[in-house]
């Protein structure tokens, strides 16, 4: 790893280009060749709209030269290969010969609207399902801090190319930590916002309410300001929460907090177990919150077991729901029997898992009776190793997986707020996060709380080393 200063951030690069001292098509021009550079070694991207993108870029440089401002204006940045762009196919990690779509989705119509150029779409596992990225259809996206490791998933290509320097921000998905997991696993800031923060149009939910878009950077200023610009309603969705200003939230005191540190792990059908690098690397974020003057406790918050049973219908009739969309996919043997397992629950066991939700608000709400916001581990283990899924049944994937991230996914049955923030390194100099989790509509809480953290821990200056530009 190295600690300098390099390509320059969302915030930094949006300055550059509105004050003249870049072109978006220079800046542009340099995030593709990078990408097409590395696309052999990290393997990041699906999608890359070199022409459309220049064109872009050559535009937003006339419109700047007239006068026009705005936040993004000739930015150029990435979008994960679930969410639709006008004109390029949306695969959501399958193999296979797609139709390009005709409209832009929500999000990325705001962030058009904000001037940004799309420089292309980033790799994701197939129907977003594994916390790896790799897939038939395009192989293996590596981890920017080491080759033989995985950045995590179903947001890995977007982590990687925002790890590696690429771009300055992507947008991501997390349906069970698709956006904490690769942040977490590649040393960046990872925001799971409140449900319905930021549309997920033409869904009017996604997932039945289980996956929401999010911002990964390399800073919680940069991410804050990706997640202001894309957030907001399309009339067709179905959860609205009440607006905020994340980037306000950056420098603002959150006060003394009341923070629980809760290890433990929620319910699994399968043997967990929190690694000890990882554990110690939260209790050091710990003591950092504390140097800050909040009071940390240990504080072990309790799921029950009714949250595992309003996860998995939702989840499995998602990936049957998505796969739908895509006739002639050609998919893993796993994802076709996970379409199956939906395919039964789709009925009365995803009716029930809605149902449960609102008791879950109010059972797991009452531990904010006592607490401000919760720290955890956002992740049990390391990066595992990037062919740790070949070959694997379905049994054992899942074993795999949950063994790896078992702390995430509550959070996404509930639809409330997450932030993820590096936690350091192992000693094999792989990164590990930690979360920040509040109750409903906490996200600027729990921003103001992440900038406290970057402030002390400056975790933006450590890069990794480029081997990927080797040879």
């Amino acid at each position: 790893m190295t600690a300098s200063k390099q390509q320059p951030g969302l915030t930094e690069l949006a300055a550059a280009i509105a004050g003249g001292s870049v072109t978006s098509v220079a800046a542009t021009t340099a995030v593709l060749d990078g990408i097409e550079a590395t696309q052999p070694t990290l393997n990041a991207f699906r999608v890359i709209r070199r022409t459309e993108a220049l064109a872009e870029a050559a535009a937003a440089d006339r419109r700047r030269a007239e006068g026009a401002r705005a936040p993004l204006l000739g930015v150029p940045i990435a979008i994960k290969d679930d969410t639709d762009i006008a004109g390029a196919p949306t695969a959501f990690g399958c193999g296979g010969e797609f139709p390009p779509q005709a409209e832009d989705a929500e999000a990325v119509r705001r962030l058009r609207a904000a001037g940004a150029v799309v420089v292309g779409k980033t790799n994701t596992c197939e129907i977003g399902q594994w916390p790896f990225t790799d897939a038939a259809a395009f192989g293996y996206t590596r981890n920017p801090w080491h080759a033989e490791h995985t950045p995590g998933g179903s947001s890995g290509g977007a982590a990687a190319a925002v790890a590696a320097g690429l771009l300055p921000a992507a947008l991501g998905s997390d349906g069970a930590g698709s956006v904490r997991i690769p942040a977490a696993w590649t040393h960046l800031v990872g925001i799971k916002p409140q449900r319905g923060r930021i549309s997920t149009w033409p869904r009017a939910e996604s997932f039945h309410g289980l996956t929401v878009n999010g911002p990964l950077a390399r800073t919680v200023a940069d991410a804050a300001l990706l997640l202001d610009i894309a957030a907001g309603p399309h009339p067709g969705d179905r959860h609205t929460p009440p607006a905020i200003s994340a980037s306000e939230a950056v420098g603002r005191d959150p006060g003394k907090l009341r923070i629980a540190l809760s290890l433990r792990i929620p319910f699994t059908a399968t043997r967990t177990a929190l690694d000890p690098e990882v554990a110690a690397a939260v209790h050091e974020t710990a003591a950092v919150l504390r140097r800050l003057g909040h009071t940390v406790t240990v504080a072990d918050l309790h799921y029950g077991l009714l949250i595992g049973a309003a996860f998995l219908p939702r989840s499995m009739a998602g990936v049957r729901a998505e796969l739908a969309k895509l006739p002639g996919a050609q998919v893993d043997p796993r994802t076709r029997a996970n379409a199956a397992t939906g395919r039964w629950l789709a009925g009365p066991a995803l009716a029930l898992s809605r149902a449960l939700e609102p008791l879950l608000h109010k059972r797991i709400g009452r531990f904010f009776h006592d607490h401000d916001l919760v720290l955890a581990p956002t992740t049990a283990t390391p990066p595992p190793p990037v062919h740790a899924m070949d070959g694997l049944g379905s049994f054992a994937t899942d074993a795999l997986i949950t063994a790896a991230c078992p702390y995430t996914w509550p959070w996404n049955v509930l639809g409330w707020p997450s932030v993820n923030v590096p936690a350091g390194f192992t000693g094999a100099g792989l990164p590990v996060g930690a979360q920040l989790m509040g109750p409903a509509n906490s996200d600027a809480l729990l921003i103001s709380v992440a900038a406290q953290l970057e402030s002390e821990l400056h975790w933006e200056r450590v890069r990794p080393r480029p081997w990927w530009q080797a040879g």
